[in-house]
């Protein structure tokens, strides 16, 4: 397969995200005035709740089985590895440029988190399908390719919805803190510029009152975390009381993202196909209940063109009011483009001279795959969900991906290169 042919297999998926997400721009401009932010928002909680879970479970109960999950071990552990080599140097772009507070749990996620579900469903059997491919047989390899793919979505979303999700979530905390820091602060100030009378004092005495009760409202939102707090507050807690406060507590929080609705769509479709009585039941032209799979994935199809709608309906804010560096994005695309390809060369090749891989190139390529694509589509759902860094995230996910229709290409071809 020549550059140029790979160049447009490898473009062809890329340029689909930009297509649409400029279709989403162009809805929540104030001309079109058909998708503005609260529609965007409504649509982001379906895509979370129903269309997100949907797309898993059809996905992994259609292709993945329990001999597949055995045999393919070392994807989850490749899986992880990207996360942590992407999440550290997401931490050394956070340090050596200093962004906002906010921004901090959106860049390191941002570099950690790649596609590795959606893109690789699109762009794995586009390989496969070329006459001149070097993965053999086009059938077996659209297969076996989009088995994979499938078992890379779910993994991802696995890892994404629980590390990448409670980053979000830490720096909308934070960002939130430090607002109401400041607010209390420039209240406090406006109030000392006030004449030293019984009322300035008044006012003053209100602005505190009011700190205080808004301090006490977050407690009562939050009661597992201010039990935390208030068990951490006791000086003569005996040491293993409190490890073990925290043990539960950090047990409930791993919990709790387990139970986000992406997740158990997908350990639902494992359960089904990894259990032969259960896969057969909704799998196949003669199964009894193949009405609810077919329903399930025609709720699947809708999220990427959802997801990629509301990125391209933010697109418009993030130009207009993001103030994100342009060495937060030149950092965030070497991070992906530059320093994790070239990892992920090392350790799939690596683990093949260990013996730890089956004797498919195309199960490595896939391997190599997820260190190089762009950033997952799902943050950008995140950033929704917490009102934290949208307009940001869509001027990152704009910037890489336009630049992933080269960097991707590239590094595809040198991946093929290496495996044949």
């Amino acid at each position: 397969m020549g550059f140029w042919t790979l160049f447009e297999v490898a473009s062809m998926p890329i340029l689909q995200v930009l297509i649409i997400s400029l279709l989403g721009a162009f809805l929540a401009t104030d001309y079109c005035k058909l998708f503005p932010e609260d529609t965007r928002r409504s649509l982001n909680k379906l895509v979370f709740v129903v269309f997100t879970p949907s797309l898993m479970f059809a996905s992994l109960a259609k292709t993945v089985t329990l001999q597949d999950i055995i045999s393919w071990w070392f994807m989850p552990v490749n899986m992880g590895i990207t996360f942590l080599v992407g999440g550290i140097v997401g931490w050394f772009v956070v340090k050596i440029l200093r962004p906002k507070p906010h921004l901090e749990g959106l860049i390191i996620a941002t570099c950690s988190a790649g596609n590795v579900g959606n893109l690789l469903l699109i762009l794995v059997p586009a390989v496969c399908n070329e006459d001149r491919s070097p993965f053999g047989n086009r059938d077996v390899c659209n297969s076996v390719g989009l088995s994979y793919a499938s078992f890379s979505m779910a993994l991802g979303g696995f890892y994404i919805w629980t590390i990448s999700y409670q980053m979000i979530k830490s720096s909308a905390v934070k960002s939130k803190a430090l607002e109401a820091a400041e607010e209390f602060v420039s209240k406090v100030e406006a109030n000392n510029n006030l004449d030293a009378t019984a009322q300035s004092q008044l006012l003053k005495e209100r602005n505190e009152e009011g700190a205080i009760t808004t301090v006490a409202t977050k407690e009562v939102e939050d009661p597992e975390q201010h039990a935390i707090v208030s068990q951490e507050s006791r000086p003569k807690q005996e040491g293993k009381g409190l490890l073990w406060v925290n043990v539960v507590a950090f047990l409930r929080q791993i919990l709790k993202e387990l139970m986000a609705p992406p997740t158990l769509g997908a350990i639902a479709g494992f359960v089904f196909g990894a259990t032969v009585w259960l896969r057969k039941l909704i799998i196949g032209e003669g199964a009894p209940l193949r009405v609810m799979q077919d329903s399930i994935k025609l709720l699947g199809d809708a999220t990427i063109p959802c997801i990629t709608l509301i990125i391209g309906g933010n697109l418009i804010g993030g130009l207009r009011s993001s103030k994100i560096k342009p060495l937060v994005i030149v950092g965030v695309v070497c991070a992906r483009y530059v320093v994790q390809p070239v990892i992920g060369i090392w350790v799939v090749k690596a683990a093949a001279k260990l013996g730890l891989l089956p004797s498919d190139p195309l199960f490595s390529y896939v391997l190599m795959l997820q260190f190089t694509v762009p950033p997952a589509s799902n943050i950008g759902t995140m950033t929704q969900l917490f009102d934290v860094g949208q307009e940001e995230c869509s001027v990152l996910f704009l910037w890489t991906y336009l630049v992933a229709a080269f960097a991707l290409t590239t590094w595809s071809t040198i991946f093929m290169w290496i495996l044949t």
